[in-house]
């Protein structure tokens, strides 16, 4: 295990390096999404401004406020994008010396997301998730949120996080076949938006579409970590979502070792 630390740490650290050289860039990303959060909040509160229930979709006026922000910092500590770099080492064919050095490429893809994801979670995520957690009480006059949904919250989103990577892992090996992924990565951004509830929350579909999507899992990357967070699932269904999102783990990461065993046996690089 210290063996593995010691070759795979490298990664996330210069991750976490690279993203502290191009702050400009990160922040314009993060000022964007942010941007799209607010625009998203007074749109929500003028559908139930013009509602006669206090209640749409299972979620009150202050859940949804809670629902599209906390959206926002799952977004940005779990959904980090490794299909795009598997596709530059495709194009470039450094992924010919993954293939000779005696590293597991995959690995290394996931520790060099996990440094994203420091980064993001102390720029900014934690802040705006601080900032909601005192909105939330001194606003919105709702409880503080207790340490078990915390930690649940945080247990799922560990989880989220490798269903993310593993099924954009999967996602990336098309660029074996096509090089170029770009024109994908957009139709695959814009359809995950809304499959893990970014952009709605699944529970406004009708039943039987709703169980269709909690099935698949993008939901299990967004939606299920900000509804245990709301105290949505309790009991034997908090249960079932999480192993549920355990069982996504596995068998994304069996089928993505299914996938390079396929595509290795077909690349050639030119060149040296």
């Amino acid at each position: 295990m210290k063996k593995k630390l010691k070759i795979y740490l490298p990664f996330a650290a210069n991750e976490l390096k690279r993203q502290m050289a191009y702050k400009g860039a990160f922040y314009l990303f993060i000022f964007i999404s942010l941007f799209g959060s607010f625009i998203q909040y007074f749109l929500w509160m003028a559908i139930y401004g013009s509602s006669s229930s206090a209640t749409l979709g299972g979620l009150t006026r202050e859940e949804m406020v809670i629902y599209i922000f906390m959206v926002y910092v799952t977004n940005s500590i779990v959904m980090i994008t490794i299909s795009d770099w598997v596709s530059d080492d495709v194009v470039k064919g450094t992924v010919a010396m993954n293939l000779i050095k005696p590293i597991d490429y995959r690995m290394s893809l996931v520790v060099r997301a996990a440094g994203q994801v420091v980064y993001r979670f102390f720029a900014p995520a934690v802040f705006i998730w601080i900032g909601l957690e005192v909105y939330k009480v001194k606003v919105l006059h709702m409880p503080v949120t207790g340490i078990t949904h915390i930690l649940l919250y945080v247990a799922s989103c560990i989880m989220s996080f490798l269903i993310c990577v593993l099924f954009d892992f999967c996602f990336g090996m098309v660029a074996f076949f096509t090089t170029y992924i770009f024109g994908m990565l957009m139709a695959k951004e814009a359809l995950m938006s809304f499959l893990t509830g970014q952009l709605i929350p699944l529970s406004f579909f009708p039943g039987a579409v709703q169980r269709v999507f909690e099935f698949l899992p993008f939901a299990s990357m967004i939606y299920t970590p900000v509804m245990i967070y709301l105290g949505k699932y309790v009991g034997n269904e908090l249960a079932f979502v999480l192993l549920r999102q355990a069982a996504w783990v596995i068998i994304l990461y069996l089928l993505g070792s299914w996938i390079w065993q396929q595509v290795t046996k077909r690349l050639v690089v030119l060149g040296g």
